[in-house]
């Protein structure tokens, strides 16, 4: 699958479509899902960012190393072992690379809308980039041994 091509299949999937595949466990899914590398520092350095400025909770979150996190990957044809994009789905909606920056940044307080101009980036060049950050992001950030263990206070925005 093309890189350039991952944007446009997700947008002609129709919403809510993994509520129809038997190998996606249900899940709650009145607010956005964000899906992400629970290994990679990055990633969770992410995570950590969207739940300190979520205060309107728009947001849950699992790992991509989880059974469900694992489900969504496979339904929407990502690679279930490298995790080189995250997932975030809103209102049945996937989002991969880029996108999932400027979705998940138009729904949080503050200033933090004006990132969701991201998504005026050409799909190339928005691409390009997120790719070259997703395939050194062990070399530049880190990885930890294992997945990351919510904060007591977190817990409940997540899903296994």
């Amino acid at each position: 699958m093309a890189a350039a091509s991952l944007s446009r299949r997700l947008a002609q999937m129709p919403p809510y479509s993994y509520r129809t595949d038997p190998q996606v466990p249900p899940f709650p899914d009145d607010k956005g899902l964000i899906v992400f590398d629970g290994v990679c520092v990055l990633c969770t350095g992410s995570a950590h960012f969207v739940l300190k400025r979520d205060s309107a909770f728009a947001f849950r979150l699992t790992m991509a190393q989880s059974a469900l996190g694992q489900a969504l990957f496979r339904h929407y044809g990502l690679d279930t072992k490298t995790f080189e994009t995250n997932l975030v789905l809103i209102d049945g909606r996937a989002y991969a690379k880029l996108d999932t920056v400027a979705e998940v940044c138009r729904r949080l307080g503050g200033g933090w809308p004006l990132l969701a101009a991201l998504r005026w980036l050409p799909h190339p060049l928005a691409d390009w980039l997120y790719d070259r950050i997703a395939t050194n992001r062990y070399t530049l950030f880190g990885r930890t041994d294992a997945c990351m263990i919510p904060q007591p206070e977190w817990r409940a925005r997540f899903i296994d």
